[in-house]
């Protein structure tokens, strides 16, 4: 389970990492799929520290 809180902090942290300047920097349609990335990006960010956290918390 560690693992799983683990890769999903690092794809939340890419993801967020990525989107951010992506969203400013591409064009009109494109930038609605940077900010949704940087929205899941979050979720799975915040989800893996709750994880990481609370090991048990949807057991």
């Amino acid at each position: 389970m560690q693992l799983l809180a683990l890769a999903l902090i690092a794809i939340g942290f890419m993801a967020v990492a990525w989107g951010l300047p992506a969203a400013h920097r591409l064009a009109r349609p494109w930038d609605i799929l940077a900010a949704f990335a940087v929205l899941c990006g979050l979720v799975a960010l915040l989800l893996g520290a709750l994880l990481a956290v609370v090991p048990g918390f949807f057991g």
